[in-house]
């Protein structure tokens, strides 16, 4: 999904207003997204893969607001992140990765002040999990009353939560349960941030979607 640059913009439109000035982000992985907030106060960028952060560190030399640390949700060191006096924590497509989903929600609202954001982006449906699920280290994918779930056994209240990129659950679909794929295909990604990501984004802009491939959340710190 890195050379899908139209995915990626919607994404950021819709995750950037939603974040303050002292963002953490929570599994970086190599900063395709990370670029996106660098016109801010400070980033703190987190992943537990060093090399990971190391080649972060290379694609954006001399940046004084960027922190890059090696580092996960569920992790003690985490604590050690309210330093920087963090108002939001952005995780995307990763909450999913981690085994202790409640764990590291609760550490992400730990190092925030009270109405700080923490803006979510994971994969909907466990209907569609399949084997690029299972590839790619997914513990489970999540619905509106599983998110809602979290957020109460957590103290976190819901801002926004609605489903994203309705097309995009017929693909996953069709690759989990007829073609049995075990990785998404370039061809496929090529096609949809295309053709489709310009239509879905203005479509999604206007009506928001009874289901979709993926579930967009904004939680606040009470």
């Amino acid at each position: 999904m890195a050379q899908a640059k139209n995915y990626f913009a919607w994404q950021s439109r819709l995750v950037a207003p939603e974040l303050g000035r002292r963002v953490v982000e929570v599994g970086c992985g190599l900063g395709n997204f990370t670029g996106t907030l660098l016109d801010r106060e400070t980033v703190i960028a987190l992943d537990p893969e060093p090399d990971c952060i190391e080649r972060l560190v290379e694609r954006y030399p001399n940046r004084p607001n960027l922190h890059a640390l090696v580092c996960d949700a569920g992790s003690h060191e985490f604590s050690e992140v309210a330093r920087f006096q963090p108002d939001s924590c952005v995780c995307l497509n990763v909450l999913e990765h981690i085994a202790d989903d409640r764990k590291a929600l609760a550490a992400m609202a730990s190092v925030l002040p009270a109405g700080g954001a923490i803006v979510l982006l994971v994969p909907a449906f466990q209907a569609l999990y399949g084997p690029i699920d299972w590839n790619l280290g997914h513990h489970r994918r999540y619905n509106r009353a599983a998110i809602a779930g979290l957020a109460q056994a957590t103290g976190l209240l819901v801002a926004k939560l609605h489903y994203v990129n309705f097309a995009g659950f017929f693909g996953w679909w069709l690759n989990s349960h007829v073609f049995r794929r075990a990785a998404q295909s370039e061809k496929q990604i090529a096609i949809f941030d295309t053709c489709l990501v310009p239509i879905l984004s203005r479509v999604e802009g206007l009506v928001r979607p009874p289901f979709g491939q993926s579930l967009f959340t904004v939680l606040r710190k009470p």
